[in-house]
């Protein structure tokens, strides 16, 4: 008896310009499963779909607050672009914001009472040196003892995150603030500055769209930048060219623990103005799925932290006009990954079968 046995295959050849549609393709596929599953629930699917992905941004308002949550989502991406160009997996990139929060506020609680132009650089300076700490341990656990980064990275999130609590209703614990988890606020000088009156798009912003500029540049017209993608792609290759991949793990786990830590810092110096448990809404996780849509390219990326926050407005809308879980903004965040990697799949690889007796 003849039997096929279905086999993935790798393709000979893969498309450029299937490759440029695939964020496209994964969007598309998304608002169409979700079209699906509000029709599910008995909701007219163009209202909510609407609801969603229309209104939120309907007025400056709406558009200033889907800027202040693209700004840490684009900048700990192209941070996670240095890893993964590299072939590594950063997966902690929440427990560097983290610290970066940590490092950075804590300066500004030190000097709750100074009005000095210095505080706030030296908050971002040291938010950038919390995280890029926080980064390299799981680099120097991966070169010394070949420890996988994904494990140790993630483990490490929680390692911050109990440390930040420990901290608001410990040491750091505001002595006016009722016994609420959480520290006493910044001083003016330590806040980000507003780039509009009455709205809260933040100086923040200007310093990812720098930041992002400079990785543009480092990943197209450096060495450095030019290492990274041949050690990703082959590692044999860059082996044989001479590159030393022990100085690009810790560089990449550098800067992209820097980045998210200055995106940490942002947080709690920008819209938030203190530290308390909750600074981040998975920011750090989220920016994996903004990392992956926007092909690790600094522009993509840009494009991508602004679809992926909008998600994050539209649940909130969604929540309070068709009465549904805020959750349903993680729903939307997973299928564009799901529909991401599966497009990815199918581009790279082919199903066939193959005869067996």
């Amino acid at each position: 008896m003849i039997n096929f046995l279905p086999m993935i295959v790798s393709r000979s050849q893969t498309s450029n310009i299937m490759n440029f549609f695939v964020p496209i393709i994964a969007i598309i596929l998304t608002l169409v499963t979700g079209s699906v599953i509000f029709l599910l629930l008995g909701f007219d699917p163009f209202y909510a779909l609407y609801t969603f992905f229309i209104s939120p941004i309907s007025s400056s308002y709406g558009v200033s607050e889907l800027l202040v949550k693209a700004t840490p989502l684009a900048l700990i991406a192209i941070g996670l672009a240095f890893c993964f160009k590299n072939n590594i997996y950063n997966i902690g990139a929440e427990g560097q914001l983290t610290m970066g929060a940590i490092f950075g506020g804590g300066i500004g609680i030190l000097f709750h009472d100074t009005s000095a132009f210095w505080l706030l650089p030296v908050m971002i300076f040291a938010g950038a040196l919390g995280g890029a700490l926080w980064g390299l341990i799981p680099a120097l656990l991966k070169t010394k003892f070949n420890t996988n980064e994904i494990l140790t990275s993630l483990m490490l999130v929680y390692v911050a995150l109990f440390i930040l609590d420990f901290l608001v209703v410990g040491p750091w614990k505001d002595p006016n603030g009722f016994s609420f988890p959480k520290s006493r606020a910044f001083s003016e000088s330590g806040r980000m500055p507003l780039l509009f009156e009455g709205l809260r798009v933040h100086f923040g912003l200007i310093i990812t769209l720098f930041l992002i500029f400079i990785s543009w540049f480092v990943f197209s017209k450096t060495m450095f930048g030019f290492q990274l993608k041949v050690s990703g792609f082959s590692p044999k290759a860059a082996r044989y060219a001479g590159f030393n991949q022990t100085t690009l793990i810790f560089l990449a786990f550098g800067i992209c623990g820097a980045f998210a830590g200055i995106a940490g810092l942002s947080e709690v110096s920008g819209p938030i103005g203190l530290l308390y448990r909750d600074i981040s809404p998975n920011y750090g996780f989220t920016a994996i799925i903004v990392a992956f849509l926007g092909r690790l390219h600094p522009v993509g990326i840009i494009f991508a932290s602004l679809i992926i926050a909008l998600t994050y407005l539209g649940a909130e809308d969604a929540q309070l006009f068709l009465q549904i879980p805020s959750a349903v903004g993680f729903i939307f965040q997973g299928l564009v990954l799901f529909y991401l990697l599966g497009a990815e799949l199918l581009i790279n690889y082919k199903l066939t079968f193959k005869k067996t007796l």
